[in-house]
């Protein structure tokens, strides 16, 4: 499941919303074990979510560096290639 979790920081453009909570269910839904909730566990699922999102927002905001920014076509493509060698003797 965490496989799913990008790094965000530093790219241009940056992360959006959307990814952000992409992330963040895929982070809950690693500690949780839970890929759905039951009705029971729903409101306490999602919570962590938000809360798991808005932490994210706020550490995003207070990084900083000195790196140029990161072109998320050139990192696909390099995600691709090493996808490529990893699984190629199969």
């Amino acid at each position: 499941m965490c496989r799913n979790i990008k790094t965000l920081f530093n790219f241009e453009p940056p992360a959006t919303e959307a990814e952000i909570q992409a992330s963040a269910l895929q982070f809950v839904r690693k500690l949780s074990g839970f890929a759905r909730p039951s009705q029971a566990n729903e409101a306490a699922f999602q919570r962590a979510v938000e809360e798991v999102a808005d932490a994210a927002r706020r550490l995003l905001v207070s990084l900083h560096t000195q790196a140029p920014p990161r072109d998320r076509a050139v990192e696909a493509e390099k995600a691709r290639e090493r996808s490529r060698v990893r699984f190629a003797d199969r």
